[in-house]
């Protein structure tokens, strides 16, 4: 039953609907540590002649992208569409560095790391790209390439992660209007990238929670660029868009639901939350509700990646997202939400990636801090609040 939730395997005589697919998370998932030459995603077989683990994208075998659900929309967008994610398996990529960790701690004979990196390297998580990318449509075009090789059928999950948000106040203007129309290109570049795979996006986290650090004359322009850049992978015709749309304890409901209609909401399937905070899900959940009642019904994702002992509290401030300690893994990736307008629990952030140098994390942003990772596996739950 997972093999044919996987959409190139499956054939159809008849058009389907997500109704007729199971949900195929968590189960999908192995549980216990897998030995590292069969990669995180076992049961999937790789095209012919191509390497389950390989060391990088480039030169991976080539093999046709994947197309999802035959006769299911993957974009959605219509009121009432089926949830476009079930019935999919999602890429486990074997090349990002929680997989490497675990490979390496093996490897050692570290079985006690190994199987504590394990709950990470195994679960599906969204692969950010963003300005540090250089030509970014090949870059894209290689992972897609490689993911259709390593997991044949298997849909990537990705992030659009382009906007300047260097600092906050003071008169900043994210690199006034010549970086937007970089940004624009940059659009234009990725979605030609994606072309006509079958994707799933997560657009600009953080984007509209950080437009007062610009300065007042600078507001209007990120939201124009953001709608331009909704508008460009809104056309892209295999792929699942959700745009950023905050968190619980960040900007109220009606806000977010105001700027969601700005950049054009009503393009793409819906919105995320939590993505760089640590709220809880029921929370999260109740103010996902809140919004969709201001933007027609539209359906959301929450982020459940390291929400599962929630936000810490520090003289009388939230430390929301510059790595606190003791936190764990949230409930893992599944489309088994109990609410309609849920449409998953995705890991859209990377656990193990550090926010700053704050609280010990190593710098730059971004860089991969393995003693963090293995904290969020160690105090890992599957608590709602």
């Amino acid at each position: 039953m997972l093999l044919c939730a996987v959409a190139s395997i499956c054939s159809a005589s008849a058009p389907a609907s997500a109704q007729d697919f199971p949900d195929v998370y968590p189960d999908a998932v192995p549980r216990l540590p897998q030995p590292p030459r069969l990669g995180p995603a076992p049961d999937l077989r790789p095209a012919r002649g191509q390497d389950r683990t390989p060391r990088r994208a480039k030169g991976c075998v080539r093999s046709p992208l994947p197309r999802g659900v035959p006769g299911l929309d993957p974009r959605g967008v219509e009121r009432g569409a089926p949830n476009p994610l079930r019935g999919s398996r999602w890429y486990v990529d074997p090349l990002e560095h929680a997989y490497r960790s675990y490979r390496a701690f093996r490897a050692r004979g570290q079985r006690g790391k190994a199987a504590l990196m394990w709950r990470i390297a195994r679960e599906p998580r969204f692969r950010w790209f963003g300005r540090w990318d250089r030509s970014i449509r090949l870059r894209v075009r290689r992972y897609l390439r490689c993911a259709a090789a390593v997991q044949p059928g298997a849909v990537p999950l990705l992030v659009v992660m382009r906007h300047q948000g260097k600092r906050c106040g003071g008169g900043y203007t994210g690199g006034g209007r010549a970086e937007d129309a970089r940004t624009r290109t940059w659009y234009r570049r990725f979605a030609r990238g994606v072309g006509r795979a079958r994707v799933v996006i997560g657009f600009e986290p953080d984007s509209l929670g950080t437009v007062d650090c610009l300065a007042g004359s600078r507001r209007a322009a990120r939201l124009r660029t953001l709608r331009y850049g909704v508008r460009v992978l809104s056309r892209l015709p295999r792929a699942t868009i959700y745009l950023e749309a905050g968190a619980s304890d960040w900007e109220p409901a009606r806000r977010t639901a105001r700027q969601l209609r700005a950049i054009g909401i009503g393009r793409v399937r819906g919105f995320m939350l939590n993505v760089t905070h640590y709220d809880w899900t029921r929370r999260n959940i109740r103010h996902g509700l809140a919004i969709s009642r201001r933007v027609g019904g539209k359906p959301f994702l929450i982020n459940t990646s390291y929400n599962g002992r929630g936000p810490v509290h520090s003289g009388g401030r939230l430390n929301i997202w510059c790595n606190p300690p003791g936190r764990g893994l949230g409930i893992p990736p599944t489309t088994r939400t109990h609410h309609a307008r849920v449409d998953a629990y995705m890991w859209i952030a990377r656990p193990g990636y550090s926010a700053g140098a704050c609280n010990g994390g190593p710098l730059p942003v971004g860089t991969w801090w393995p003693q963090r990772a293995l904290m969020f596996a160690r105090y890992r739950t599957s608590w709602l609040a």
